[in-house]
Protein backbone atom coordinates (compact mmCIF):
# COMPACT_ATOMS: atom_id res chain seq x y z
CA UNK A 1 0.00 0.00 0.00
CA UNK A 2 1.28 3.54 -0.82
CA UNK A 3 0.43 6.83 0.03
CA UNK A 4 -0.22 7.42 -3.68
CA UNK A 5 -2.98 5.24 -3.82
CA UNK A 6 -4.63 6.57 -0.59
CA UNK A 7 -4.15 9.81 -1.98
CA UNK A 8 -5.86 9.04 -5.51
CA UNK A 9 -8.78 7.39 -3.42
CA UNK A 10 -9.71 10.19 -1.53
CA UNK A 11 -9.29 12.76 -4.48
CA UNK A 12 -11.38 10.50 -6.18
CA UNK A 13 -13.99 10.25 -2.96
CA UNK A 14 -14.24 13.86 -2.46
CA UNK A 15 -14.68 15.14 -6.38
CA UNK A 16 -17.25 12.04 -7.10
CA UNK A 17 -14.85 11.37 -10.43
CA UNK A 18 -11.81 9.83 -11.55
CA UNK A 19 -11.31 12.23 -14.50
CA UNK A 20 -12.03 15.45 -11.98
CA UNK A 21 -9.60 14.17 -9.09
CA UNK A 22 -6.47 13.41 -12.08
CA UNK A 23 -7.09 17.13 -13.31
CA UNK A 24 -7.32 18.44 -9.21
CA UNK A 25 -3.41 16.22 -9.02
CA UNK A 26 -2.09 16.99 -12.23
CA UNK A 27 -1.95 13.48 -13.95
CA UNK A 28 -4.10 11.76 -16.36
CA UNK A 29 -7.42 9.72 -15.41
CA UNK A 30 -5.39 5.91 -16.09
CA UNK A 31 -2.96 6.80 -13.09
CA UNK A 32 -5.70 7.88 -10.81
CA UNK A 33 -8.07 4.78 -12.01
CA UNK A 34 -5.29 2.37 -11.78
CA UNK A 35 -3.93 3.76 -8.18
CA UNK A 36 -7.38 2.96 -6.67
CA UNK A 37 -7.86 -0.11 -8.42
CA UNK A 38 -3.86 -1.03 -7.04
CA UNK A 39 -5.05 0.07 -3.74
CA UNK A 40 -8.93 -1.88 -3.84
CA UNK A 41 -7.04 -5.20 -4.34
CA UNK A 42 -4.87 -5.22 -1.44
CA UNK A 43 -7.73 -4.27 0.60
CA UNK A 44 -9.81 -6.94 -1.11
CA UNK A 45 -13.02 -5.13 -1.75
CA UNK A 46 -14.25 -2.08 -3.75
CA UNK A 47 -14.14 1.10 -2.58
CA UNK A 48 -16.56 3.20 -5.31
CA UNK A 49 -19.34 2.09 -7.46
CA UNK A 50 -18.45 2.70 -10.76
CA UNK A 51 -21.93 4.00 -12.20
CA UNK A 52 -21.89 7.51 -13.29
CA UNK A 53 -20.60 9.71 -10.16
CA UNK A 54 -18.32 7.71 -7.94
CA UNK A 55 -20.11 6.98 -5.15
CA UNK A 56 -18.26 5.15 -2.32
CA UNK A 57 -19.15 1.27 -1.06
CA UNK A 58 -19.93 0.81 2.65
CA UNK A 59 -15.62 -0.14 3.00
CA UNK A 60 -15.42 3.36 0.66
CA UNK A 61 -17.69 5.02 3.71
CA UNK A 62 -15.62 3.42 6.67
CA UNK A 63 -12.26 3.63 4.95
CA UNK A 64 -12.66 7.92 3.98
CA UNK A 65 -12.17 9.15 7.72
CA UNK A 66 -8.86 7.80 7.97
CA UNK A 67 -7.94 8.64 4.76
CA UNK A 68 -8.56 12.18 5.33
CA UNK A 69 -6.79 11.77 8.94
CA UNK A 70 -3.30 9.71 7.39
CA UNK A 71 -3.28 12.33 4.20
CA UNK A 72 -3.77 15.04 6.48
CA UNK A 73 -0.67 13.76 8.66
CA UNK A 74 1.35 13.06 6.12
CA UNK A 75 1.13 16.88 4.99
CA UNK A 76 1.52 18.15 8.39
CA UNK A 77 4.70 16.34 8.28
CA UNK A 78 5.66 17.33 5.08
CA UNK A 79 5.12 20.71 6.23
CA UNK A 80 7.10 20.37 9.57
CA UNK A 81 9.99 19.28 7.56
CA UNK A 82 10.01 21.78 5.04
CA UNK A 83 10.21 24.00 8.06
CA UNK A 84 13.42 22.11 9.31
CA UNK A 85 14.88 22.41 5.83
CA UNK A 86 14.52 26.38 5.43
CA UNK A 87 15.64 27.14 8.68
CA UNK A 88 12.63 27.69 10.56
CA UNK A 89 12.92 25.64 13.39
CA UNK A 90 11.76 27.26 16.92
CA UNK A 91 15.19 26.30 18.64
CA UNK A 92 18.49 25.09 18.98
CA UNK A 93 19.75 22.63 21.95
CA UNK A 94 23.09 22.11 22.55
CA UNK A 95 25.37 21.01 25.29
CA UNK A 96 28.46 22.44 26.35
CA UNK A 97 31.36 22.25 29.02
CA UNK A 98 31.03 24.56 31.64
CA UNK A 99 34.28 26.61 31.24
CA UNK A 100 33.30 26.60 27.36
CA UNK A 101 30.17 28.15 28.11
CA UNK A 102 31.64 31.01 30.08
CA UNK A 103 34.79 32.08 28.11
CA UNK A 104 34.89 30.91 24.49
CA UNK A 105 31.35 30.52 23.60
CA UNK A 106 29.07 33.94 24.38
CA UNK A 107 30.50 35.69 21.44
CA UNK A 108 29.37 32.97 19.43
CA UNK A 109 25.96 32.66 21.06
CA UNK A 110 25.11 36.46 20.48
CA UNK A 111 26.26 36.68 16.84
CA UNK A 112 23.85 33.14 16.31
CA UNK A 113 20.79 35.11 17.97
CA UNK A 114 21.73 38.06 16.03
CA UNK A 115 21.77 36.56 12.84
CA UNK A 116 18.60 34.23 13.69
CA UNK A 117 16.33 35.81 15.91
CA UNK A 118 13.37 33.57 15.76
CA UNK A 119 15.17 30.50 17.06
CA UNK A 120 15.12 29.90 20.57
CA UNK A 121 18.67 28.94 21.90
CA UNK A 122 18.55 25.87 25.05
CA UNK A 123 22.29 25.60 26.18
CA UNK A 124 22.70 22.69 28.89
CA UNK A 125 26.03 22.72 30.85
CA UNK A 126 27.07 18.92 31.72
CA UNK A 127 30.05 16.86 31.19
CA UNK A 128 31.21 15.53 28.52
CA UNK A 129 29.96 12.04 29.06
CA UNK A 130 26.53 13.20 29.42
CA UNK A 131 26.48 15.15 26.84
CA UNK A 132 27.65 12.70 24.52
CA UNK A 133 24.97 10.78 25.68
CA UNK A 134 22.23 13.02 25.50
CA UNK A 135 23.26 13.49 21.84
CA UNK A 136 22.91 10.15 20.98
CA UNK A 137 20.25 10.07 22.16
CA UNK A 138 18.53 12.78 19.73
CA UNK A 139 17.67 15.11 22.56
CA UNK A 140 19.81 17.80 21.54
CA UNK A 141 21.61 19.38 18.14
CA UNK A 142 24.96 19.67 19.12
CA UNK A 143 27.58 19.10 22.26
CA UNK A 144 30.77 20.91 22.50
CA UNK A 145 33.42 18.75 24.71
CA UNK A 146 36.30 17.43 25.36
CA UNK A 147 38.30 14.76 23.24
CA UNK A 148 37.94 11.69 24.00
CA UNK A 149 38.40 9.15 20.88
CA UNK A 150 36.05 6.04 22.22
CA UNK A 151 33.02 8.97 22.62
CA UNK A 152 33.76 11.36 19.54
CA UNK A 153 34.13 8.84 17.08
CA UNK A 154 31.70 6.60 15.06
CA UNK A 155 29.11 6.16 12.45
CA UNK A 156 26.51 9.68 12.04
CA UNK A 157 28.67 11.57 13.88
CA UNK A 158 30.39 15.22 12.33
CA UNK A 159 33.57 15.93 14.74
CA UNK A 160 35.27 19.67 14.52
CA UNK A 161 38.66 20.51 16.92
CA UNK A 162 38.08 23.79 17.62
CA UNK A 163 40.71 24.78 20.01
CA UNK A 164 43.41 23.39 22.01
CA UNK A 165 44.37 24.82 25.15
CA UNK A 166 47.27 24.35 27.95
CA UNK A 167 46.03 22.95 31.46
CA UNK A 168 47.75 25.20 34.32
CA UNK A 169 47.62 25.20 37.91
CA UNK A 170 44.97 26.58 39.67
CA UNK A 171 46.58 27.58 43.37
CA UNK A 172 46.38 30.37 46.57
CA UNK A 173 48.64 33.29 46.38
CA UNK A 174 50.28 32.42 49.63
CA UNK A 175 50.71 28.34 49.27
CA UNK A 176 54.24 27.48 49.25
CA UNK A 177 54.66 26.57 45.59
CA UNK A 178 53.06 29.67 44.54
CA UNK A 179 56.90 31.33 44.50
CA UNK A 180 57.91 29.13 41.57
CA UNK A 181 57.80 29.74 37.87
CA UNK A 182 56.58 26.27 36.78
CA UNK A 183 55.38 23.03 38.87
CA UNK A 184 57.29 19.82 38.50
CA UNK A 185 54.60 17.31 38.43
CA UNK A 186 56.48 15.13 40.94
CA UNK A 187 55.62 17.87 43.58
CA UNK A 188 52.02 18.06 42.56
CA UNK A 189 51.67 14.46 43.03
CA UNK A 190 52.37 15.31 46.58
CA UNK A 191 49.86 18.09 46.84
CA UNK A 192 46.06 17.05 47.63
CA UNK A 193 43.87 18.41 44.54
CA UNK A 194 40.79 18.88 43.42
CA UNK A 195 39.73 17.11 40.94
CA UNK A 196 36.50 16.85 38.62
CA UNK A 197 34.02 14.60 39.36
CA UNK A 198 33.64 11.38 37.38
CA UNK A 199 31.87 11.82 33.92
CA UNK A 200 33.72 15.05 32.90
CA UNK A 201 36.91 14.72 30.42
CA UNK A 202 38.98 17.14 32.55
CA UNK A 203 39.04 14.30 35.57
CA UNK A 204 40.43 11.33 33.13
CA UNK A 205 42.73 13.82 31.36
CA UNK A 206 44.62 14.34 34.86
CA UNK A 207 44.46 10.57 35.58
CA UNK A 208 45.62 9.49 32.79
CA UNK A 209 49.04 12.45 32.76
CA UNK A 210 49.50 10.84 36.10
CA UNK A 211 49.51 7.32 35.15
CA UNK A 212 51.71 7.89 32.28
CA UNK A 213 54.12 9.65 34.37
CA UNK A 214 54.14 6.43 36.85
CA UNK A 215 52.61 8.94 39.69
CA UNK A 216 50.04 9.08 41.28
CA UNK A 217 47.61 11.48 41.66
CA UNK A 218 46.59 12.62 45.12
CA UNK A 219 43.16 13.43 44.81
CA UNK A 220 41.25 14.42 48.15
CA UNK A 221 37.93 16.62 46.78
CA UNK A 222 35.46 16.39 43.75
CA UNK A 223 33.61 19.23 42.45
CA UNK A 224 31.63 20.27 38.85
CA UNK A 225 31.48 24.21 39.84
CA UNK A 226 34.64 26.58 38.63
CA UNK A 227 32.71 28.55 41.22
CA UNK A 228 33.75 26.03 44.17
CA UNK A 229 37.12 25.48 42.28
CA UNK A 230 38.31 28.57 43.17
CA UNK A 231 36.80 29.07 46.37
CA UNK A 232 38.07 25.72 47.80
CA UNK A 233 41.60 26.62 46.28
CA UNK A 234 41.65 30.02 47.96
CA UNK A 235 41.75 28.45 51.27
CA UNK A 236 45.70 27.72 50.55
CA UNK A 237 45.62 23.61 51.18
CA UNK A 238 44.30 22.36 47.67
CA UNK A 239 45.77 23.25 44.05
CA UNK A 240 43.72 22.30 41.04
CA UNK A 241 44.93 21.68 37.48
CA UNK A 242 42.88 23.49 34.88
CA UNK A 243 42.83 24.66 31.61
CA UNK A 244 43.27 27.98 30.17
CA UNK A 245 39.01 28.79 29.96
CA UNK A 246 38.59 27.39 33.29
CA UNK A 247 41.22 30.14 34.80
CA UNK A 248 40.04 33.35 33.06
CA UNK A 249 38.10 34.56 36.39
CA UNK A 250 41.02 33.75 38.70
CA UNK A 251 43.72 35.37 36.76
CA UNK A 252 41.82 38.88 38.38
CA UNK A 253 41.79 37.17 41.76
CA UNK A 254 44.60 38.69 44.20
CA UNK A 255 44.53 35.98 46.33
CA UNK A 256 45.00 33.38 43.73
CA UNK A 257 48.09 32.90 40.98
CA UNK A 258 48.11 30.43 38.30
CA UNK A 259 51.41 28.56 37.30
CA UNK A 260 52.04 26.47 34.45
CA UNK A 261 53.33 22.81 34.78
CA UNK A 262 57.34 21.76 33.66
CA UNK A 263 57.78 19.29 30.76
CA UNK A 264 56.02 17.69 29.51
CA UNK A 265 53.08 19.94 29.21
CA UNK A 266 49.11 18.99 29.32
CA UNK A 267 46.55 20.32 27.01
CA UNK A 268 42.78 19.57 26.21
CA UNK A 269 41.79 19.29 23.09
CA UNK A 270 37.51 21.01 22.50
CA UNK A 271 35.68 19.37 19.78
CA UNK A 272 32.58 19.96 18.16
CA UNK A 273 30.27 17.11 17.87
CA UNK A 274 27.31 16.93 15.58
CA UNK A 275 24.76 14.39 13.96
CA UNK A 276 25.27 13.76 10.65
CA UNK A 277 21.95 14.35 9.99
CA UNK A 278 21.92 17.27 11.55
CA UNK A 279 24.12 19.13 9.27
CA UNK A 280 21.41 19.63 6.77
CA UNK A 281 19.44 21.93 9.10
CA UNK A 282 20.69 25.66 8.33
CA UNK A 283 20.70 27.06 11.57
CA UNK A 284 23.03 24.18 12.77
CA UNK A 285 25.35 24.43 9.47
CA UNK A 286 25.83 28.17 10.51
CA UNK A 287 26.16 27.61 14.20
CA UNK A 288 29.24 24.94 13.50
CA UNK A 289 30.54 27.96 10.83
CA UNK A 290 30.47 30.66 13.97
CA UNK A 291 31.97 28.36 16.07
CA UNK A 292 35.04 27.37 13.71
CA UNK A 293 35.33 31.47 12.96
CA UNK A 294 34.94 32.71 16.60
CA UNK A 295 36.99 29.80 18.59
CA UNK A 296 39.98 30.33 16.52
CA UNK A 297 39.90 34.17 17.59
CA UNK A 298 38.46 34.14 21.62
CA UNK A 299 41.93 31.40 22.07
CA UNK A 300 44.15 34.11 20.45
CA UNK A 301 42.53 36.85 22.77
CA UNK A 302 43.02 34.71 25.67
CA UNK A 303 46.66 33.62 25.49
CA UNK A 304 47.35 37.14 24.75
CA UNK A 305 45.70 37.94 28.57
CA UNK A 306 47.39 35.08 30.00
CA UNK A 307 50.91 36.54 28.80
CA UNK A 308 49.83 39.68 30.80
CA UNK A 309 49.94 38.14 34.22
Amino acid sequence: MRLEQLQAALRVAETGSFQEAAQKVGCNQSTISRQVKGLEDELGIALFRRQGRMKLTAAGERLLPRLRRICQEWQTACAEIDELLSGRQTELCMAIADSIGGCYLPAVLNRFQQQWPSIRLRVSTLGSDRALKVLRDGLIDLAIVMDSPSMTTGSGLVVDLLLEEEVQVLLAADHPLAAQKAIAWEQLSQVPQVVFKDGYGMQRLVEQRFRDLGLELNSCLELNSLDSFRGVVREGYWLALLPQAALVDARHDPRLVIRPTTEPRLSRRIKLVIPEDHLSLPPVRHFRQLCREAMTAELADLKAVSQLF
